[in-house]
């Protein structure tokens, strides 16, 4: 569950919609593992019942509320962790999982690690779960193994899971798992290896990504890919891992759906997700959004939208350069809306957003829900997924399901998700988006929006959970277990 403690889209929104998605599974027995990236976290409650109901009520509870805490305070070093964990691993120790109850620690449970994706009909169905505790942080996991390679021998941390027929790790996992249990890495993408340019802290992630991945492939993990683009780059890392690998897409959440809006709600959910961090002079922003709900002026109804984190990987600045070649040329009115936290290297990216920002022209947003993105969706001229790698993309499926119009950057992997519901250009060329973007959203040309619109249904509709969920159980309960 640590990736669901971080961020709102990508790996995390995948995280809660795929245990959310097996809990639903009622031959399956799912437990959450509940670490942090970067703390130690205190002592959860011993295995076995007659140690828990040996152990007072008060005390129970307060070991929990500890843990609460822990997760959110940092008490110990993670560098400190990590060669400790060397020793203790020389000494022949493993991870003993501990219990965490969430009877009464179900708003916690809620708030940090599912509500940012799911909604409040969910609740009981993530918070009812059990759940376990891994002490050691995730870090200091990778951390021990890179300490001991420059010894020549690599150690990863071992996991007491003799409890569970299988573990699905989100990412390559920095551990090994009980004989009788079987590793399941979900596997994103092969970017900090193949795009290691594209990524933050380069040498690290480069590092601790390629060596847990070699040691969960010789452990004997099976892989459940994100797509045959994801799979394919996996293969050519690893190709001895083909029999025991698969393609099963990332599921879109069911509350990405067509709906009756209006565009006038556009301003007013502009206007109140707002990225507060970014500094910039917000005159421009009144000016083109009507400064009050009795402004007599037009609602902002000609925009493109790009829902995604603001980094270098994901392209911003040749769609920057292709919304201004439009807005110049043919589209005066035409603004730009961007959805998406600040990831690595924003900062050269919102400089050249700036001028734009302050005249109102374009728009930076965070923290927007769900019911305000189908709005953002449906009435936004296009999508815009332009991003030079990816290992599924939700935006432009999310943008489908809601009967909105897609541009996608030519990738494997957009063109395998998207099929024939997008328009693709290459990421490398700003002339051809400009292109792309005209032959969608100009006025004569409703008939190829609608085209798109028609067919984002259908292929979105290939992702909704109960489309995918068969396949995991499939996956888990068939193919898994007779392995």
């Amino acid at each position: 569950m640590r990736p669901a403690l971080d961020g709102h889209a990508g790996i995390p929104q995948a995280t809660r919609l795929l245990f959310r998605g097996l809990r639903l599974i009622e031959e399956m027995e799912v437990e959450g593992l509940i670490q942090s990236s970067g703390n130690v976290l205190t002592k959860g409650l011993p295995l076995g019942a007659n140690a828990i109901a040996a152990m007072p009520a008060h005390r129970q509870l307060n070991r929990l509320s500890r843990v609460v805490i822990s997760i959110k305070k940092e008490l110990f070093n993670a560098k400190l962790a990590g060669i400790w964990m060397a020793i203790r691993q020389l000494a022949g120790d493993s991870e003993t999982l501990a219990k965490f109850d969430s009877t009464h620690f179900r708003d916690f449970i809620w708030r940090s690690f599912f509500a940012r994706t799911l909604h409040a009909e969910d609740l009981d169905t993530v918070t009812t779960a059990g759940f376990r505790i891994a002490r050691v942080p995730w870090t200091a996991m990778h951390r021990c193994a890179l300490i001991t390679r420059k010894l020549g021998y690599t150690l990863y941390p071992r996991l007491n899971t003799a409890d569970f027929d299988v573990m699905i790790a989100e990412t390559p996992y920095p551990g090994t798992v009980s004989a009788r249990t079987k590793l399941v890495v979900r596997y994103h993408d092969a970017i900090p290896v193949l795009m290691p340019h594209t990524i933050s802290d380069k040498s690290y992630h480069q590092a601790s990504h390629y060596h847990a991945l070699k040691r969960n492939v010789a452990d004997g993990a099976y892989f459940a890919c994100v797509s045959d683009a994801t799979r394919n780059d996996l293969l050519a890392l690893f190709p001895e891992v083909a029999s025991r690998s698969i393609t099963i897409h990332n599921m879109v959440s069911e509350h990405y759906h067509p709906e009756s809006s209006s565009a006038t709600r556009v301003p007013e959910i502009i206007r109140t997700r707002l990225n507060d961090s970014i500094k910039f002079d917000r005159g421009g922003v009144g000016r083109s959004l009507g400064q009050s709900d009795g402004d007599s002026r037009a609602p902002l109804q000609e925009y493109l939208l790009v829902v995604s984190t603001i980094e270098p990987r994901k392209n911003h600045l040749t769609l920057l350069a292709a919304w201004e070649q439009l807005h110049a040329s043919k589209y005066p009115t035409l603004k730009l809306v961007i959805v998406g936290m600040l990831g690595w290297g924003h900062k050269a990216i919102v400089r050249k957003f700036q001028p734009w920002m302050e005249c109102g022209q374009l728009f930076v947003l965070e923290d927007v829900p769900s019911p305000e993105l189908r709005v953002l969706y449906k009435h936004a001229r296009a999508t815009v997924c332009p991003s030079f790698g990816e290992g599924f993309d939700f935006s432009g499926v999310e943008a489908m399901r809601c009967g909105g119009a897609v541009v996608a950057s030519r990738i494997a992997v957009h063109k395998e998700v998207y099929a024939d519901a997008a328009e693709y250009f290459s990421p490398y060329s700003t002339a051809e988006l400009v292109s792309a973007l005209d032959s969608v959203i100009g006025p004569g040309e409703t008939h190829r929006r609608n085209e798109l619109v028609e067919k984002g249904a259908a292929v979105s509709a290939q992702y909704l959970p109960e489309k995918i969920l068969p396949k995991w159980r499939e996956f888990l309960q068939t193919g898994l277990m007779a392995s």
